[in-house]
């Protein structure tokens, strides 16, 4: 059978945009759908029964026509949320709808037969949380900056006492405010006198500031690694508050035990992929010096100078060309 990948996602995704056009000049046969357009602008029929174990059926968008059971691979990506499609109704009747949109739709879309998922979004949700990252991280041997989670004003303060200069980091991004923009907080220095009962509130991440000479961005692809180096100019704590196309990028050597461990965390949480930070705090040849932060199991990546390759580490996943050696999972 000729590779079908299906890419879910929304329309407005230059990062998806890049890995289809990868695969168009390969000639590699491409359906890209949103979900979020259930209704008119995707209807769909999926069914299986005894004689037939698997899903099969259809999707239809305004454009395409995708058979189920021809698609090879799913490039799982940033789809429209369910929700957004049915803001207009009242509470109760959104709730419903997007529950059974999630459940039928997505149920079906994440259970293809045999198809490899970069990543899949059960994958992408278990290694979504920044205290597993961290746990992970540890039990493969990388070295982790020290780190409270807590609501509790006293204990915050006690963790500062302990490892002087921390900072804040928060778990999530801003959901988008009422002009339909999205926010960020960065990760920041924190004094602990200003610390109060609001902390309570809910749940603060504190670590022990590391100090770095720079930092690393790592981006794993099947087998393949990709790093560089990452300065800003103003010295920024966090790099990404500043203007990108002022960041300073330098191609930098994975140490192999870095490397490996890499792997390592990729086939524990079964993902394909994944966009890793690290701080670095010495000679980068070296392991030691190299400081876990987080990883995004379905980060942004087209902005980095070694985009051009990462884009075809994709298409070569995806068209078959490389197998995922990970443990990830196969939908049976």
């Amino acid at each position: 059978m000729a590779p079908l990948v299906l890419v879910v996602t929304s329309l407005e995704d230059v990062t998806a945009d890049l890995v289809i056009t990868a695969l168009n000049d390969r000639e590699v046969p491409v359906a890209r759908v949103d979900p979020g357009d259930i209704g008119p602008g995707l209807v769909f029929d999926a069914r299986i029964g005894a004689g037939a174990p698997v899903w099969g059926g259809r999707l239809r968008t305004a454009t395409r026509e995708v058979e189920l059971g021809e698609v090879t691979a799913v490039y799982y990506r940033r789809p429209t949320p369910y929700s957004a499609r049915f803001a207009h109704l009242p509470a109760q009747q959104r709730d419903f709808a997007t529950a059974e949109a999630r459940h039928g739709l997505g149920g079906i879309l994440h259970n293809l037969r045999g198809a490899p998922y970069v990543n899949h979004p059960a994958a992408v949700s278990r290694a979504d949380f920044k205290p597993a990252q961290l746990q992970r991280f540890a039990k493969l041997g990388l070295t982790i900056p020290a780190t409270l989670v807590t609501n509790d004003a006293e204990q915050a303060r006690k963790f500062a006492a302990e490892h002087g200069r921390i900072i804040y980091k928060p778990f999530r991004g801003l959901p988008a405010g009422e002009d339909g923009c999205a926010g960020a907080i960065w990760a920041q220095r924190v004094d602990p006198d200003t610390f109060d009962d609001s902390i309570t509130v809910m749940p603060h991440l504190f670590q022990a500031e590391i100090p770095k000479t720079g930092d690393a961005r790592v981006t794993v692809v099947g087998r393949k690694v990709f790093a560089s180096r990452i300065e800003a100019p103003d010295g920024a704590l966090d790099w990404r508050r500043g203007d990108w196309n002022k960041l300073i990028h330098t191609p930098v050597g994975v140490p192999a035990p870095i490397e490996a461990a890499l792997h390592g965390y990729l086939s524990a949480f079964g993902l394909a992929f994944g966009c890793f930070d690290f701080a670095l705090t010495g000679d980068e040849r070296l392991p030691e010096f190299w400081t876990a932060i987080e990883c995004n199991p379905n980060g942004q990546w087209g902005w980095l100078p070694e985009a051009p390759a990462i884009t075809e580490a994709f298409a070569d996943i995806l068209s078959g060309k490389e197998a995922v050696t990970h443990d990830h999972p196969r939908q049976p």
